[in-house]
């Protein structure tokens, strides 16, 4: 089994997403940054490689979405609280991502989400709860 997750995700300003990603509270690995990419680190087990899109190329044959005209992934994150959900949707409006699904209490669990400049979706989650049975 993997023992972490590394996410690649494309971006056209390296400068602006760091700048975007740092006023969340994120911090990055000096060791994998450059020009073309940083590593973002969200948990001792996720990280996030942000390339600009020219070096994110070369990864992969197929041409790179446009993920502010179509939806590429969802990207999920489980917090301890639905304070914390909303505490880092208000960081991220604030910092310049915009919430296009309005916040929604399924009772077991709370979730909410931001778009950021890049077009990637970021959902939030906080489960308190077991989900219906079937």
């Amino acid at each position: 089994m993997a023992s972490k997750i590394f996410i690649n995700l494309p971006v056209k300003e390296l400068d602006r997403t760091v700048a975007f990603y740092a006023a969340l509270g994120y911090a990055f690995d000096a060791r994998y940054t450059n020009e073309n990419a940083t590593c973002m680190i969200v948990a001792d087990n996720i990280l996030v490689m942000l390339l600009v899109e020219p070096f994110f190329a070369t990864f992969t044959p197929k041409p790179i979405s446009d993920a502010r005209a179509a939806t590429e992934v969802l990207l999920a994150l489980s917090l301890d609280s639905r304070e914390a959900v909303d505490a880092l949707v208000a960081r991220a409006v604030a910092a310049g991502a915009r919430t296009p699904v309005a916040p929604v209490d399924h009772g077991f669990m709370y979730q909410h989400g931001y778009e950021d400049p890049d077009g990637h979706m970021w959902e939030l989650f906080h489960m308190d709860g077991t989900p219906p049975q079937p």
